[in-house]
């Protein structure tokens, strides 16, 4: 649950001298990390809290801060370490100042956390005080941590670590499938397109002309700086309103219907780079960048990860495979039957429609798919095969 924070200039300055010291204590334990010989165990998390208390009767500058800051930033890295190793993330970098902003506060108890009017609460910040947030919704009073952070476009926030809540079908069995695209952001089984919103004409040719101004400018510079921090506040209203629409079409979706599957995308493999080398550049890099943008910009990972959330159990997973080439009528797959990015009409059959449509109708049925090869006929009988022999669904 996060909010945004409103705090004074005086506590502001104390809020960027915690996200320093969390950064500080951060890359140390990154560069101690990197000079380890390899073949021996780098220092575990007790250790490094050891050393943070010899540190912090060294230095002054570090003691003057919350011990509390400083120990979650060792915990932080020593869960990014075991992330790594774990295959799930990549390796920690470096955190850099104005890009790498904020820290976590544990052993939260509910007197630190009020509310102090319909809109406005407090909540409690070691070595700051109590700092005003905008209070959007209820919290509840079983907080044990919270984190505060500070985006590219200079808000505050404080988000609140609870286990999101979930919504209950209707309890009709009625299922759905969702088919995520690029010109539809997620077509529904049902007919339904619904489109995620972006930047207006006037806002993207503003976005255009601040990006022209920023190649311009000097590094280092004042005008750079102002330049940077409007191009992030673009940005961050872009951000805001895709996370709006995710959050309203996840809810409705949850609530009105039992049984929701959507295609396994790897999401971050499909918008890889492929730029490749100076020496060998990779094929077609700019369209893939292109590509890569517009997918992005459609948020597919966040709304599959926030519909798990709030329809907790009946999300199901299909195989991808020719769901936008199988005609959702008789099952035939070619190639040849998309004829164009919104239109669909089977070779076999003769069966049009929308083609985003039809892969939705395809992901809603949920059966394995052949490839081509196989006889009209056969790809039918295929497809007519008890639930027990067609391939399982993807849990």
């Amino acid at each position: 649950m996060r909010f945004r924070l409103m705090p004074t200039p005086a506590q502001e300055a104390a809020l960027l001298l915690a996200c320093g010291h969390a950064r500080f204590v951060w890359n140390l334990a990154l560069e101690q990390w990197n000079l380890w010989q390899p073949g021996k165990h780098a220092p575990g998390y007790a250790e490094l809290n050891r050393q943070l208390t010899e540190l912090r009767a060294a230095v002054p500058w570090l003691a003057a801060g919350s011990v509390i800051v400083q120990q979650q930033a060792l915990r932080d890295f020593d869960q990014a370490k075991r992330n790594f190793f774990g295959g799930t993330h990549r390796r920690p970098r470096w955190r850099k100042r104005e890009h790498d902003e904020g820290f976590r506060i544990v052993a939260v108890e509910p007197t630190h956390v009020r509310r102090l009017s319909r809109h406005w609460g407090h909540v409690f910040v070691p070595k700051i005080g109590w700092l005003r947030f905008r209070w959007s919704r209820a919290i509840p009073d079983d907080v044990k941590s919270y984190r505060v952070t500070l985006d590219a476009a200079g808000r505050w926030r404080v988000a609140f670590a609870v286990m999101p809540l979930t919504i209950e079908g209707p309890g009709t069995g009625e299922m759905v499938g969702l088919d995520r695209g690029v010109a539809v952001s997620v077509m529904t089984s049902d007919g339904e397109a619904c489109h995620a919103p972006t930047l207006r004409p006037k806002e993207a040719e503003r976005l255009l002309r601040l990006q022209r101004q920023l190649a311009r400018a000097q590094r280092g510079s004042n005008r750079r700086r102002r330049v940077k921090r409007a191009i992030a506040r673009l940005r961050a209203l872009d951000v805001d309103r895709r996370k709006d629409w995710i959050e309203q079409a996840t809810t409705r979706l949850a609530r009105r219907y039992d049984i929701l599957k959507v295609e396994a995308l790897d999401v971050a493999a499909m918008t890889r780079s492929a730029r490749g080398t100076a020496e060998r550049p990779g094929p077609g890099a700019r369209a893939k960048a292109g590509l890569n943008r517009a997918i992005l910009a459609q948020g597919w990972g966040l709304f599959v990860r926030r519909l798990r959330d709030k329809a907790r159990g009946r999300v199901r997973l299909v195989d991808p495979k020719y769901t936008s080439q199988r005609c959702s009528t008789c099952g035939h797959v070619a190639k040849e039957s998309r004829e164009s990015q919104a239109a669909f009409r089977c070779v076999a059959c003769g069966f049009a429609c929308n083609a985003d449509l039809n892969a939705a109708l395809n992901i809603a049925a949920g059966q394995a798919v052949t490839a081509r090869g196989a006889t009209i006929r056969q790809r039918v009988a295929v497809n007519r095969e008890p639930q027990h022999l067609a391939a399982p669904l993807v849990a």
